[in-house]
């Protein structure tokens, strides 16, 4: 599970900087980015269209001349340590959420009613009978965790006990 949260939090980490370059890049003006592919396609659409050499030079000074009044890659540059302090800041956020959930998980901390219906979706799958060493294999729940979800679900009413292990009511 460690191998997932470090691929989660570096690829989150690594997507947020290169973001925020893309922002501090175009000073973030996505105005001026659609507006330079627009410009941009309508040169490719000449091209393929058989227009002339000049005719084409011209479409494509026209995109670049869009493209020069919002880019600015000396700020993007300038701001790089920024861009990658976000993408560290949320890298650890990604650890850190992760790594609660994957605490809570292994003290069995879940919640009742998911317990409840791992068990649930076990004993349906398993034509309604079932015993605590079969829910523990073939489900998420470990022998405790499974033993005290099927008492609080005898308590109410949801299960019988049979024999040795336990029936849908």
């Amino acid at each position: 599970m460690s191998l997932a949260r470090f691929l989660l939090s570096l690829i989150a980490g690594a997507s947020a900087a290169l973001i925020a370059f893309s922002a501090f890049y175009t000073r973030g003006d996505t105005g001026g980015v659609f507006r330079f592919l627009r410009a941009r396609g309508q040169a490719r659409r000449l091209e393929a269209a058989g227009g002339s050499a000049e005719q084409v030079a011209a479409a494509k000074a026209r995109a670049l001349e869009i493209a020069q009044g919002f880019a600015d890659p000396a700020f993007a540059t300038q701001m790089l340590p920024v861009a990658l302090l976000i993408g560290v800041v949320v890298a650890a956020l990604v650890w850190t959420l992760f790594g609660r959930r994957l605490k809570r998980a292994e003290q069995g901390g879940e919640r009742a009613d998911v317990q409840e219906r791992m068990v649930l979706k076990y004993a349906y799958r398993s034509g309604g009978r079932f015993t605590l060493r079969d829910l523990e294999e073939k489900s998420p729940l470990s022998f405790e965790q499974a033993r005290e979800v099927t008492g609080r679900m005898l308590e109410r009413g949801m299960l019988q006990r049979d024999g040795d292990g336990y029936r849908l009511s």
